[in-house]
């Protein structure tokens, strides 16, 4: 939560920096919690599939994030509330119930997307998932549960150091950095199945659904004024950006190593085994080392941000700070949702790739009216106060969202053609 400064003691230059240090930790976590395992293996698909050539679709789904993280996080600030009951508040309790089913849904199958991260990159250390994702679990569920706000935010930072290794990586490939630039900065698309699809999961998995609804609700968690905005806009821009050039160093790893060999690859864990002959052992391990990290941080977001929601749609919002009696139910459905996706992960046989290719259509076919709903609710006069978006903000929004909903269109009728 905000922090008291004795302003009395301290230089300007160290109160602006303290102010800084109190109120950062939205931004920052949840925009890196985008770069999950389900991220990584999108960015590096898009990588070895396409090299250099759709990165733009990244440049622009990194804007997107900057700007809509930036409006969850002022939404939370100034109603305290989380975005499902706000939904439920503004658009009935059908919209809210509906916008929460599908969240918890898409964030079951993403959350399992998350175990199968942590078990791929154990099993590049030779570690049985039968070992690694019960541990994740219980690791993750006594990091979140068994502790106070201020510590599991600590503990969020510490884990996020870990994406390091993604821009080492980056840099150990040798990529062709002017090929880089015109892929970032010029737009062209293949007009196939195949292309659509890994562009409109690029923006799925950028600006993820369960992010959007994790800030706004850990905004109200802090327990930031609206005295703290300016500041939090700063830790928003910095998350989000920070988000976009580790995607971006993920996609130039693949597309200079595995493109240019004319290797394709399905998932994150694929990537990091095709790096060790071209690019090294430690390649292959910083890889692998960032996907458990990514792992660990969004499987720690991931059922938070249901539990948020959960707590928003039944009109019992609670904090990290609350005991197990006071929100019963929150701390059951963070256990219920990891419980349940690390079980999913573990069962033999089980339709994992089916489960998670289901859980990215319906995070994009969610993106689209949840980023909708927040539109209406930043020009709600009533709700927003002084802080209403401008006719200016409210044309961005409306591209962006247009943007979102070309792409979704075009993969539906890919899908159906």
């Amino acid at each position: 939560m905000s922090q008291k400064i004795d302003k009395n003691r301290l230089s300007p230059k160290k109160l602006r920096i303290a102010a800084f240090l109190a109120v950062m930790g939205p931004g920052m976590i949840a925009g890196l919690s985008d770069d999950d395992p389900a991220g990584i293996a999108t960015y590096s698909v898009l990588g070895a599939n396409y090299g250099y050539q759709l990165l733009w679709v990244l440049v622009i789904s990194t804007i997107a994030l900057i700007i809509f993280q930036d409006l969850g996080a002022r939404i939370g600030v100034v109603t305290r509330q989380g975005m499902i009951g706000l939904i439920r508040q503004k658009y009935g309790a059908r919209s809210g119930t509906l916008s929460a089913g599908a969240l918890i849904l898409a964030n079951i199958g993403t959350m399992t997307a998350e175990f199968a991260g942590i078990a791929a990159a154990g099993q590049l250390f030779g570690l049985s998932k039968y070992i690694s994702v019960p541990l994740a679990a219980i690791l993750v569920s006594y990091l979140v549960l068994r502790n106070s706000f201020a510590r599991v935010e600590k503990i969020f930072f510490l884990i996020s150091a870990v994406f390091i290794a993604y821009i080492i990586a980056g840099f150990m490939a040798g990529p062709d950095w002017g090929s880089a630039l015109r892929g970032a900065v010029v737009p062209t698309m293949p007009f196939t199945q195949d292309a659509i699809f890994i562009a409109t999961a690029t923006f799925g998995t950028t600006l993820a659904p369960w992010g959007l609804a994790f800030i706004q609700s850990y905004a109200v968690d802090k327990r930031l004024t609206r005295d703290d905005l300016k500041l939090l806009r700063v830790d928003v821009w910095t998350g989000s950006l920070l988000t976009g050039i580790i995607g971006i160093f993920v996609v130039v790893t693949c597309a200079a190593t595995l493109h240019k060999n004319g290797i394709q690859i399905n998932d994150a864990a694929d990537a990091a085994l095709a790096l060790e002959p071209l690019a090294g052992t430690l390649a292959k391990e910083l890889f692998a080392f960032g996907l458990i990290g990514a792992a660990l941080l969004a499987a720690s977001i991931l059922p938070l941000s249901t539990a948020y929601s959960v707590s928003d749609l039944t009109g019992r919002p609670a904090a990290l700070d609350d005991s197990l009696k006071e929100a019963p139910l929150f701390y059951i459905t963070f256990a219920a949702i990891t419980g349940l996706s690390a079980i999913l992960i573990l069962i033999p046989g089980a339709p994992l790739i089916k489960i998670l290719v289901f859980t990215q259509v319906l995070n994009a076919i969610l993106l689209l009216p949840l980023l909708i709903y927040m539109y209406g609710i930043s020009k709600d006069k009533v709700l927003m106060g002084e802080f209403v978006s401008s006719k200016k903000m409210r044309v961005i929004y409306g591209v962006i969202i247009s943007i979102v909903a070309i792409a979704i269109c075009c993969m539906l009728w890919f899908s159906f053609n």
